[in-house]
């Protein structure tokens, strides 16, 4: 299986020493007591205390417990292939090119990860003989090889010991936010699948639960579903990622409540906190709610009932039981894998909204030595409000076993201090989807052949690209304001040259002095609010990390432009 490979120290202590140094998560506990500090008996009471507070506030709404349910057989493999963009595999009416669709996909998958694939298929056609329903296409006519003539590895040590390094390549960093929505969703694809066989490499027992209809909210802020609240805010502020409410709320507790002592912990009145709501309710969009008159703890309180309220789980009720199960993965680099692949996995409002939580619990942590509240205390107290949700059954509100609290902890902690990289393409990712496109614009070149004949190539894994020994060459790059090209500029490749190269010459040769307008290109563009991208070919459209090596970029993709453009949300000025 093609997994991102991760930094492998010698125990997890230094493992995390290691990737605090090259992504900047914060956590003021130092690298030495790792190993000895877990959470203590004040955190893991704040735990169970949380988990109670939860379990009344569930049976306060127990008529919305049936929101979400586990899938019946069949159903679960159904949509995960809907999900993974296969389900044509399993229909009756495909149309040709939409075989072919689904052939380009198949055809960049791993060994592993079509073994995954062929799983769901088998365990779907499966279901359909015990319901006495014909199978729409058998297995065989999908895979070239059955399952009983391929080389079992699922309790391969080699795949469970990757070939680790660093995750920094001559490619660079690729951020979510650095790739269009088209191809986010081809990483998204591919990430359910990579998910899945690492869950069956793993074997996890992870099932998923689907929403149901559910009322509409009489509120405007607290029970109302992330997206239609999203939506909603941005008919007042467009482009806004995150609500609006929460945006005020955590800019709140950042002025104010960082350097309390116990913040988060602390509970508030409830009785000032029923109140804070319904005046919330009736006066935020209209402006008139008076900050001033709440304490940090409410806040905190306030800000945990938000996130518990979502009528659907912040992490999705189809990922928060496998977000649950990462606490029973034993290694380090493992646990932060799947929790890659999980947040990609998330839709863009629950994205935008955890990440804006977890950077607020990170500056909570940075001021450890004012409120108390180091790494361990911020993770203990928050695990509960997402991993448990009224619409979710959850085994972790079945007993108070020490080992569940510190488990959950571990991986609330896991996203709070690696959210940085959490937040990243991985580069197989990147590589398979640059493959994945490549396939899609050859269609025509097999578009008469059968999908098994395509799918031989399958069960060789993928490699990449030899670097190719190119002399120095001249590549135009394309500087565009808005919509509008408005010039070039020739750039001299060669090995070391990089995209913070491309910039710096764009500055020196189009940014003039002060007198005549520095920082402007027309009277309209600033540079430090510019970025290169890389722009068709192989990819849709990726904002590229300084750090890229653009001649392993040009080997990468020659059929690619290079724009030099705006940023998102940049103004010109």
């Amino acid at each position: 299986m093609s997994v991102e490979p991760w930094p492998s120290p010698p125990d997890q202590a230094a493992a995390e020493q290691t990737q605090g140094t090259l992504h900047s998560t914060a956590s003021s506990t130092s690298s030495e007591d790792l190993l000895d500090q877990r959470p203590d008996k004040l955190c893991l009471d704040a735990f169970w205390t949380e988990v109670e507070t939860i379990r009344q506030g569930s049976a306060e709404a127990d008529a919305d417990r049936r929101d979400s349910k586990q899938s019946e057989d069949g159903e679960q493999e159904e949509q995960w292939l809907a999900d993974a963009g296969l389900s044509t595999l399993i229909s009756e009416d495909g149309e040709d090119s939409e075989d072919v669709d689904k052939a380009a996909l198949l055809s960049t998958l791993t060994r592993t990860q079509a073994e995954a694939v062929q799983r769901r298929i088998e365990s779907y056609t499966l279901s359909l003989r015990k319901r006495n329903k014909p199978s729409p296409r058998d297995v065989r006519d999908i895979f070239h090889s059955p399952m009983s003539q391929v080389r079992t590895i699922k309790h391969s040590k080699l795949l469970l010991c990757f070939d680790l390094v660093c995750p920094k390549c001559r490619l660079g960093v690729t951020r979510i936010q650095d790739l269009s929505q088209v191809d986010m969703k081809k990483v998204r694809q591919l990430a359910l699948i990579d998910m899945t066989a690492l869950s069956d490499l793993l074997e996890l027992e992870v099932k998923r639960n689907k929403s149901g209809k559910r009322k509409i909210p009489e509120s405007t802020l607290f029970g109302v579903p992330l997206a239609a609240l999203l939506e909603n805010d941005q008919k007042m502020k467009p482009y806004t990622s995150i609500p609006l409410f929460m945006q005020a709320l955590l800019s709140f507790l950042e002025r104010k409540g960082l350097d309390s002592e116990g913040i988060l912990r602390v509970p508030g009145s409830q009785s000032r906190i029923k109140s804070l709501q319904q005046s919330l309710e009736n006066t935020f969009y209209s402006g008139q709610f008076n900050w001033d008159e709440v304490s940090p703890n409410d806040a905190a309180a306030l800000l945990k009932k938000f996130i518990r309220d979502l009528p659907a789980p912040l992490l999705t009720p189809e990922y928060l039981n496998t977000f649950s199960a990462v606490r029973d993965i034993t290694d380090l680099k493992q646990k932060l894998h799947m929790l890659n692949l999980l947040v990609l996995l998330l839709p863009e409002p629950n994205r935008n909204t955890l990440k804006a939580l977890l950077e607020f619990l990170s500056k909570v942590v940075s001021r450890e030595k004012k409120n108390r509240m180091n790494l361990w205390a911020v993770a203990t107290i928050m695990a509960p409000n997402l991993f448990l949700h009224k619409a979710v059954p959850s085994k972790l509100a079945e007993g108070s076993e020490k080992g569940q609290a510190e488990k959950a902890a571990d991986v609330m902690r896991l996203l709070i201090r690696y959210q940085d990289l959490l937040w990243t393409v991985p580069n197989f990712l990147m590589s398979q989807v640059r493959r994945l496109n490549e396939n899609s614009s050859r269609r025509y070149q097999f578009y008469d052949r059968r999908i098994k004949n395509l799918l031989r190539k399958i069960h060789t894994d993928s490699r990449e690209k030899p670097e190719k020994n190119v002399p120095e060459m001249c590549r135009t790059v394309k500087i565009q304001v808005g919509d509008t090209q408005t010039s070039t500029m020739e750039f001299h490749l060669n090995i070391n040259s990089r995209t913070s190269d491309i910039l710096a010459q764009f500055q020196h040769q189009f940014l003039r002095s002060p007198e005549n307008g520095k920082g402007k290109i027309n009277g309209s563009v600033a540079y430090p609010d510019c970025a290169l991208y890389e722009v068709g070919g192989n990819i849709g459209e990726h904002c590229l990390d300084p750090d890229t090596h653009l001649q392993d970029l040009y080997n990468s993709n020659p059929g690619g432009e290079w724009v030099i453009r705006l940023k998102p949300n940049s103004k010109l000025v």
